[in-house]
């Protein structure tokens, strides 16, 4: 029988709590066992919440305190292979530091949860909401999620471990948010009752996870060597097959938690008025959410503009965007507040974008975007401005002209001359 104490969280209840806090509220609620810690700006409140909770007997769990984020991730990996629900946080440079042990992770096969209040990478330093970190090492075989409210970050991580466990799945899993813009602003998290959230989230299996399991009993050989010839291409594509398959019960899932709690987060993207659109704005994280502003302002105009969020990377929302294409929009601005040195259009998503748009033959026009790059502000007027610039590129065939293009993709705000 669980050790936890009996809280307030036996009764549904709203508190005021920042994004980091929804995060390790989120893990509280899904009973996790092992939680590993090394603090990281500005993620460090999520692990050091989480050290409280279980300090105070609020949360029954192993808390590891270890030198580096890479021995982080390291000892996750034994306690996962036992069978422990493991969580833990990072950002920025810590994310980068334990990337070796990522690829371990997902090749293992194992559903570890980990929260990113991602950050502009140094140098210079930065310490801000930006995806570079997360979107560099998005191809290391982790579902890969973003977060553009504080109460999606909190039913993320519940919804994380169904999804992550599931035995068609069994693939690690990244909730990403904005460091500062969300990780340290509070807002009101709903925490629903432990009993909901029980029935909602069974209980790892006691005897742990079918493919691969720690036990004395049973010794076997784990990560040794393969030849050429052998198995190791056929792994590969068992994870790749796995992520593809993974949509499924993420949109299962995702319809059991509105079920089970009211809420619901649509699927892999969510559309903001894109229907009748001949606008669209892609995008992904807060700015997402408030690019719904621009579009109310601009329909309000009798401008047909549209918002289109991308909730997942990871797997890619192929389907999603294809009918996108299909849907008479005449132009795509890709907004990405990451960068991809060297790509063609020097943002990573847009530029996936733009790939898939290329298998067809419709002739959609594209304005790849780089924004809010070392958590510089962008408002609601500059999001407008963007529209303003794709309805030109309808209207009339012309791209920007100020000095913000720049081979191909408009960074906004940029400081020419810099």
């Amino acid at each position: 029988m669980s050790k936890m104490k009996k809280t307030q969280t036996d009764k549904e209840k709203t508190i005021i709590m920042s994004g980091n806090y929804a995060a390790a509220w989120g893990a509280k609620c899904a009973r996790v066992k092992v939680v590993s810690a090394y603090p990281i700006t500005p993620q460090t409140t999520v692990v050091e919440k989480m050290a409280e909770f279980v300090d105070t007997k609020e949360l029954d769990a192993n808390y590891i305190k270890v030198e580096s984020e890479h021995s982080v991730m390291s000892s996750l990996v034994g306690s996962s292979m036992t069978g422990a629900r493991s969580f833990t946080a990072t950002s920025g440079q810590g994310l980068l530091y334990m990337t070796e042990m990522l690829h371990w992770v997902s090749s293992s096969r194992l559903p570890i949860v980990t929260t990113i209040a991602s950050r502009g990478i140094a140098p210079p330093w930065n310490i801000w909401a930006e995806y570079t970190d997360i979107l560099s090492i998005r191809d290391c075989g982790w579902i890969i999620q973003f977060a553009s409210t504080h109460q999606e970050i909190f039913d993320s991580v519940l919804m994380s471990y169904k999804i992550a466990e599931n035995e068609d799945v069994m693939l690690p899993y990244f909730i990403v948010y904005g460091g500062f813009t969300q990780s340290h602003t509070s807002k009101p998290v709903r925490i629903p009752r432990q009993t909901d959230v029980d029935n909602f989230l069974p209980a790892p299996p006691e005897k742990g996870w079918s493919h691969l399991n720690l036990d004395p009993e049973n010794p076997i050989t784990h990560g040794n060597l393969l030849m050429p010839q052998q198995e190791y291409l056929d792994f590969r594509f068992l994870i790749h097959d796995s992520m593809m398959k993974s949509k499924k019960t993420i949109h299962r899932t995702i319809k059991e938690f509105k079920k089970s709690f009211g809420r619901d987060y649509k699927g892999l993207v969510e559309k903001y008025r894109c229907d009748d659109a001949d606008v669209v704005m892609i995008s992904y994280g807060a700015l997402a959410e408030q690019n719904k502003n621009a579009v109310d302002t601009l329909r309000e105009k009798g401008r047909k503009v549209g918002s289109f969020k991308l909730r997942y990377i990871r797997p890619f929302p192929t389907e999603e965007l294809m009918e996108l294409f299909d849907s008479g929009v005449k132009v795509i601005g890709v907004a990405d507040q990451g960068t991809a040195f060297g790509s063609p259009t020097g943002g990573p998503i847009s530029t996936e974008v733009m790939s898939l748009l290329g298998s067809g033959k419709r002739k959609i026009k594209v304005l790849p975007i780089i924004w809010g790059l070392g958590g510089r502000n962008v408002t609601v007027d500059e999001q407008i401005n963007l529209y303003k610039h794709l309805l030109r590129l309808k209207n009339k065939n012309e791209y920007p002209v100020d000095d913000a293009f720049q081979q191909g993709t408009y960074w906004l705000g940029l400081k020419t001359g810099a």
